[in-house]
């Protein structure tokens, strides 16, 4: 952790980044969810997100791990191609469940769970992750920030009552993104932040490089 004073002349030279606290939430298949809550259904809007076209559904499920249950879990739409299920290091304490930290879709290898919602339950061999701390951009953001897709930066956050570094945030960069700083509840907690404060990019890491910043 840095000092306030070191990096104050940041705070005008460089562009501040939307924060998302993203908490634990599932993307799912059609098929899953005609399983959950009956064939056919589709999932009703709650409210639209940032990222174009993405939205929190209306409906929830319940996780159950080997140790315990989360209930009234958000479901992000539109359905995907693959079940994925994100949460933070806390909650897998709570299921009993030791995910890796991953890159969105990057499932391989990952544990499973049972997943239940009013129509029935779905029993997933994998998809669970802790999701890496990430920044959405478009391609006109990294150009004017001089990124490109899966570099690794660092990014200062600031609170009333704290501010935090935190290092290897990889770079997500598509036509479909908006610039937004995507954070678990453990790292938002750690921070002091509250959805919609700003992250403060600072100059890429020295891991940057290509043999680290891409797979």
């Amino acid at each position: 952790m840095r000092d306030k004073p070191e990096h104050a002349e940041l705070d005008t030279a460089l562009p501040h980044i939307p924060v998302a606290i993203s908490t634990r939430h599932v993307h799912l298949t059609q098929a899953t969810i005609d399983r959950l809550f009956g064939p056919g259904h589709e999932l009703r809007v709650r409210a639209p997100l940032l990222q174009p076209g993405q939205f929190a559904a209306e409906e929830t499920v319940t996780l159950i791990g080997p140790r315990g249950r989360m209930s009234h879990v958000a479901i992000v739409g539109p359905p995907r191609s693959d079940d994925q299920i994100e949460v933070s290091r806390t909650d897998e304490f709570t299921l009993g469940i030791d995910a890796p930290m991953r890159e969105s879709g990057d499932l391989a290898g990952t544990p499973g769970l049972i997943m239940e919602g009013p129509a029935g339950q779905v029993t997933v061999d994998h998809g669970v992750i802790c999701a890496l701390r990430h920044i959405h951009m478009s391609p006109a953001d990294a150009d004017v920030l001089g990124l490109k897709n899966r570099d690794r930066v660092e990014v200062a956050v600031e609170s009333k009552d704290r501010r935090l570094i935190f290092g290897d945030v990889v770079v997500r960069v598509s036509p479909d993104y908006r610039l937004e700083l995507h954070l678990d509840t453990d790292e938002g907690n750690a921070a002091g932040l509250q959805a919609g404060e700003d992250g403060l990019l600072l100059s890429p890491t020295e891991g940057r490089a290509v043999l680290r910043g891409r797979r």
